[in-house]
């Protein structure tokens, strides 16, 4: 196959290969575009990285959240305005794991985090026990400093992809274990379960041990806010994974004491940039995902607009930090939301979309109060409560069969109750789904900033790894 070369003659399979080429295309003052090196004209020139995982995004979760900010708010989301204002590189990403053609968050973590395409549920471990060293460690080894924010367990499989080794990725209180040992600047996210002695097998107290190795601990977002210095940070702020954005930002004790993910990401690069040589983070709004799977329109929105929220963040420190390379991607698609013309014709499309506008809950709020012996009028009124429509009868009678484990559907994993629920909302919301888990589909990825010239326009995810280590002049 013919080795692609963007407009400068540089390949990015070149740039990769030398250093020496590299350097000399940056010294030409090649510009693509307006990101694309901020008039750094060396290799090595990315002091900071920070790199954001949308977890699970297919193309219609960007489109919808762009709409919604559009018509609800009135502003563009910051991802969509990269391409609108010609600001970025842009790609489309390959998301394969090693032994399929569709991949869990483990495997796709694991090609930016170490370099290679490893199996599924495995982090940066090859298929016959290869241990592959985390990106992490290579850039503390440089003195930079390395942090994780997330809306999931900091344990979780995104996250961890960056930083630890494990045959599984279910092994979470090993990986506490190895965030421990390796003791990387900022953990902040859920997960607490995995770190305390009350709930481990083991009943080890990693708090403890992380404070004794000078850690700040903090639970809640006023901890979080009031920590004073620079030391290194753990947060966990709650067990399992961390609300959803909808309902965290209606329900009055999630909001108090759980930090959106905007708020942890400024405090984190607040703290990481302290550093002189530097620092990379990744930044993963994890639950965009978890509302995939569960086919919950609003979950997924508003937990894609919390995830734009901090994109903004970094995006703000860049303008004054202009060495700082910033990655913007998804490991993989999930369930394909995408808006459709309106059953009720063109016009009725966008008055349904925008019921969005005043959902107060997700359907994971809705389903934890419903159970087999749920009556037709109480599904319809928690329905109600949520979304602020009605639904009919029958559609009701249809999620009732669901709760009792008698729908079935012709494609089967559409008879469980939460994509049940999902396409009974898609009669209000023109947003349908093709199935409930991970997409083979390739993915958009976008890059600003010293080392985003690295990009054409059709990368595995593998590269990226080696794109991060050479922009920011990294030994391997």
């Amino acid at each position: 196959m013919k080795n692609k070369s963007n407009r400068n003659g540089v390949s990015r399979k070149e740039f990769l290969k030398s250093g020496a080429a590299a350097s000399a295309f940056l010294m030409g003052g090649a510009l693509l575009n307006n990101c694309s090196n901020n008039g750094v004209k060396r290799l090595g020139g990315a002091k900071n990285i920070i790199f954001y995982v949308s977890d699970g995004m297919s193309i219609g979760a960007l489109t919808s959240a762009d709409m919604t900010m559009r018509r609800k708010y009135g502003k563009v989301s910051n991802w969509i305005s990269l391409y609108e204002e010609n600001r970025c590189r842009r790609a489309l990403m390959d998301c394969a794991p090693l032994d399929a053609i569709v991949t869990d968050s483990a495997a796709a973590g694991s090609a930016w985090g170490c370099g290679h395409r490893v199996p599924v549920r495995k982090i940066n471990m090859g298929p016959n026990g290869e241990s592959y060293e985390p990106i992490f460690s290579l850039f503390k080894r440089e003195g930079k400093a390395t942090g994780l924010v997330t809306t999931t367990q900091i344990t979780h499989a995104t996250p961890a992809s960056f930083a630890a080794n494990v045959e599984h990725r279910s092994m979470q209180e090993d990986i506490a274990n190895q965030y421990l040992e390796a003791e990387h600047d900022l953990y902040l996210g859920g997960g607490y379960e995995h770190f305390s002695a009350e709930d481990r097998e083991d009943d080890a107290d990693l708090f403890s041990q992380f404070e004794q190795k000078g850690y700040n601990v903090v639970r809640t977002e006023n901890e979080l806010q009031n920590i004073s210095g620079n030391g290194k940070l753990l947060g966990t702020f709650g067990r399992g994974h961390l609300p959803f954005e909808l309902d965290r930002m209606n329900t009055y004790d999630l909001e108090r004491d759980v930090p959106s993910l905007a708020e942890m990401t400024k405090i984190a690069i607040d703290r990481l940039s302290t550093n002189p040589n530097g620092f990379i983070m990744q930044v993963e709004g994890g639950r965009v995902d978890h509302a995939a799977h569960r086919n919950d329109l609003g979950g997924l929105i508003y937990d894609q607009i919390a995830f734009d929220d901090a994109i903004g963040e970094g995006l703000k420190f860049a303008e004054k930090n202009p060495d700082t390379l910033i990655i913007i991607t998804t490991d993989h698609g999930n369930a394909s939301p995408t808006l459709n013309r309106s059953y009720n014709g063109y016009d009725a499309t966008e008055i349904e979309f925008d019921t969005l506008h005043n959902f107060r809950y997700t359907n994971d709020w809705i389903l934890s109060g419903l159970d087999d012996s749920s009556t037709i009028n109480y599904i319809r009124e928690r329905i109600e409560e949520a979304s602020t429509f009605g639904i009919t009868r029958d559609q009701a009678r249809e999620l009732q069969l669901a709760l009792r484990g008698e729908r079935k559907a012709l494609y089967e994993m559409m008879s469980v109750p939460r994509p049940t629920l999902g396409a009974i909302i898609a009669n209000y919301t023109s947003v349908n789904w093709t199935g409930t888990s991970h997409t083979g589909d390739y993915v958009e990825l976008a890059a600003i900033g010293p080392g985003s010239e690295a990009l054409d326009g059709f990368v595995k995810n593998s590269e990226l790894f080696h794109i991060m280590i050479k922009a920011a002049g990294v030994s391997v």
